[in-house]
């Protein structure tokens, strides 16, 4: 990390000899990519680090080609020699989903959303001319082939899971039925792939894109889809249907000709069945096969809103194997599986979490039951062995990134959720009233203070568990300090 740094300093001197008065990473979310923010007193920038080296080209080629365009992506400012580093320009911090999460479905943020669906198309269309698609990752278009793949990867991550039987045979005839009827669109054109509200930022009440080197030719349907139908923006039918129209009007207008309205939205209902099994697909493959929490209490929600668009919505094909599995698959009894026991107000259950230093002794169980568990975090990067954070404790953000990015604490913490979550389940059935779980690290301070805050707040989250906490060695520095 000290070596990426240091890089990025030598690129960004490279560019603008102004003094930097800020360097921070960005916490990294699904891929392997590192952010940093430059700051300086005229302005900041957004620094990656990548060794990807092909992904890097591939986002460097895509972005000027768009910018040159006049779409909304960032501006490439420099790259190392080694096409490692780049810097780009920075849009801040809000996404359109924080934009949602903040004001709920109001009228700003549907015109967030109506001035995405518009760059988009100016993106899709605009953007597409002179594109050069030999720059793509992976496949030049999203043909039948990867449509194919998609439904695969659905079925061998999410669908063989349930062990719900089907004929093997018919199932992989749909698959090829749908996969041919989804390639014959009338508009191809650039394909975001992963277009949603989180790949989204709003600065100065603009958007803007970001992410999205994994791009290639493809239906203008899917990333609408993908917009639309995100299960965590949860925006009702009403703002699906207007907001669709909306978008076919932006394509006639760019395009200046009429389209087929009623073709184009039975082939976007069969590209919103393709994301929704996509992304059921992901959550099974990180939650289910990877056991990675946050995707296991996913489930739910993508497959209640996978079952209102199946009851809801036509794909404008038949495909009866594939059908009957579907309706199979979003059956109460196999959403409950995948449901987590949630506590009420008359729940005793209280599990006590306590943050503590090894060095002065492992935290008794008071309510007289003994037992519970300890964890030992001292096989973790230790923060305290860096001197900007001697003095801050596992609640402060920057201790927060560092353990969440540079250590093995997520694992670690993924591994303790499933452990946990097994006692708490089946106290929450059997009316106990005390859970204990202490996390322990050499001062008491960083690593068992960070996993404290983290497990209260996934209890919280899963099971709606009432959550005693308590940091040992801080409470008592408090104490001392208010003397």
């Amino acid at each position: 990390m000290t070596t990426i740094v240091e890089d990025i300093r030598v690129l960004f001197r490279s560019y603008d000899p102004s003094p930097v008065i800020g360097l921070d990473k960005i916490p990294q979310s699904g891929s392997n990519r590192m952010y940093f923010r430059i700051r300086t007193k005229e302005g900041s920038y957004i620094a990656t680090y990548n060794d990807n080296i092909k992904e890097n080209r591939t986002f460097v080629h895509f972005s000027r080609h768009f910018r040159a365009a006049g779409c909304p992506v960032p501006a490439i400012y420099a790259i190392n020699e080694a096409y490692t580093i780049y810097l780009q320009e920075d849009f801040g911090d809000v996404s359109l989903l924080n934009q949602l999460e903040k004001n709920g479905h109001n009228d700003h943020v549907y015109e967030l959303f109506r001035q995405s669906l518009k760059e988009l198309a100016q993106l899709q269309i605009r953007g597409d001319k002179g594109l050069d698609y030999d720059w793509t990752i992976t496949s030049r278009e999203f043909g039948k082939q990867a449509i194919i793949s998609d439904l695969l990867y659905f079925k061998y991550y999410f669908l063989d899971t349930l062990q719900i039987p089907y004929d093997k045979e018919r199932l992989i005839d749909d698959f090829e039925a749908l996969g041919t009827y989804l390639t014959h669109v009338d508009h191809k054109y650039f394909m975001f792939r992963d277009f949603q509200s989180r790949n989204i930022l709003v600065d100065k009440g603009k958007v803007h894109f970001i992410d999205f080197q994994g791009g290639m030719k493809g239906a203008l349907q899917y990333d609408v889809a993908s917009m639309l139908w995100q299960a965590k923006a949860e925006l009702s039918d009403e703002w699906k249907n207007s907001l669709l129209e909306y978008y076919m009007d932006c394509v006639e207008e760019i395009l200046s000709t009429k389209i087929d309205r009623l073709r184009f939205a039975s082939q976007y209902n069969g590209y919103v069945l393709i994301r929704l099994l996509q992304v059921l697909g992901a959550y099974g493959f990180r939650g289910l096969f990877e056991r990675k929490a946050h995707f296991l209490t996913s489930i739910p929600l993508a497959l209640r809103n996978f079952k209102w668009f199946l009851a809801n919505k036509q794909v404008g094909i038949v495909l009866p194997e594939f059908e009957r599995l579907l309706k199979l698959m979003v059956e109460e009894t196999v959403i409950h599986r995948f449901e987590p026991l949630r506590a009420d107000e008359n729940t005793p259950l209280v599990v006590h979490i306590n943050s503590f230093s090894y060095k002065n002794g492992i935290p008794e169980d008071g309510s007289g039951n003994g037992g519970g568990y300890v964890f030992d975090c001292r096989g973790i990067l230790n923060p305290g062995r860096i001197k900007e954070f001697k003095t801050l404790t596992g609640r402060d953000k920057e201790v927060k990134d560092y353990l969440e990015q540079q250590t093995l604490m997520p694992e670690f913490l993924n591994n303790i959720y499933n452990i946990v979550d097994i006692s708490v389940e089946d106290y929450i059935k059997r009316g106990f009233g005390s859970l204990l779980v202490n996390f322990g690290c050499t001062g008491g301070q960083h690593r068992s203070v960070y996993a404290t805050d983290a497990l209260a707040r996934h209890l919280r989250n899963k099971f709606n568990v009432k959550v005693d906490i308590h940091h040992i060695e801080q409470e008592k520095k408090n104490w001392i300090n208010s003397q």
